[in-house]
């Protein structure tokens, strides 16, 4: 258990619940050194949660909502974080080889000296990541979103996959920003097998949901098509605050349709993202 009497509290009353619809809570807490490895922490909300130097080997974190969290030195080797909300958390020395980060959102994780070896980050995001001198060696990429910060001493030899750039290049306190065939000549020259896609080769439609009282500016929701090499990706922009896959479109272009659609602008959907992200932000905080 936790030092911290109020963690240990919180704790104890999750280990005791009987039945299997209690998630964890620990927002706010300190569970620094805590072994919860192979522990079932599905759907847990941990805003604000320290667990530096926690054990966490094989635990199930998929979709935990763990924003400003504090993860330095953990170890969350084989653990599976998959659609894990991560922003700005810090996992600073971190373990997480072997980890599952299948669209993770990593948006302004410290990652320094963190340890990706043959971890999944197919469709992960990671925007305003620091990873300078982590390892990702080994590691998948699939359709990657970076917008990274890499050194001299990260390490990417056996990295494989696709990515989209840019990437920062940091030397001697100076960051270069690189994309495309530069980035990704970076990349493989240290041993990685890396493919490079362009996003202006990656046409994205927007398009906003309609019916009566829901009009396109203030739509039901919004879908957005994704054109990589010729396949469709469809997704929607969700309560989860991430797009995820929907099969909307391919079910009105077969005739269901229910609910109307128009098209709009990259910026109204940006819009859109930014309104309801911060309502249901808004939401949890009460």
């Amino acid at each position: 258990m936790p030092a911290e009497p109020e963690a240990a509290v919180a704790l104890r009353a999750w280990c005791d619940a009987t039945d299997d619809e209690t998630t964890l809570d620990a927002s706010q807490l300190d569970l620094s050194g805590v072994d919860l490895s192979g522990a079932d922490l599905a759907l847990a909300t941990l805003f604000d949660t320290k667990l530096v130097e926690a054990k966490l080997v094989g635990a199930d974190l998929y979709r935990v909502q763990s924003a400003d969290a504090v993860l330095d030195n953990a170890d969350l080797s084989e653990a599976s974080l998959a659609k894990a909300d991560l922003r700005d958390t810090s996992l600073c020395g971190a373990q997480l080889r072997r980890a599952n980060l299948g669209s993770a959102d990593l948006w302004k994780v410290d990652a320094r000296s963190a340890c990706f070896q043959e971890a999944t980050l197919d469709g992960a995001s990671l925007l305003d990541v620091q990873l300078q001198g982590a390892d990702l060696s080994n590691a998948s990429v699939g359709e990657t979103s970076l917008r990274t910060v890499f050194d001299e001493h990260t390490v990417v030899a056996g990295l494989s996959g696709t990515i989209f750039g840019p990437a920062f290049i940091e030397a001697r306190g100076v960051q270069r920003e690189i994309a495309g065939p530069e980035l990704e000549q970076w990349l493989n020259s240290r041993g990685a097998a890396v493919r490079v896609l362009n996003r202006s080769s990656a046409d994205i439609t927007y398009y906003a949901k309609i019916s009566d009282g829901c009009p396109r500016s203030s739509p039901q929701g919004i879908v957005r098509r994704r054109m990589v090499s010729g396949v469709a990706y469809d997704e929607a922009f969700t309560r989860n605050l991430r797009w995820e896959p929907t099969e909307y479109l391919r079910l009105y272009e077969l005739g269901h349709d229910d609910v109307d659609h128009v098209k709009i602008t990259e910026a109204e959907a940006a819009r859109f993202v930014s309104e309801v992200t911060g309502e249901l932000q808004s939401e949890s905080a009460q």
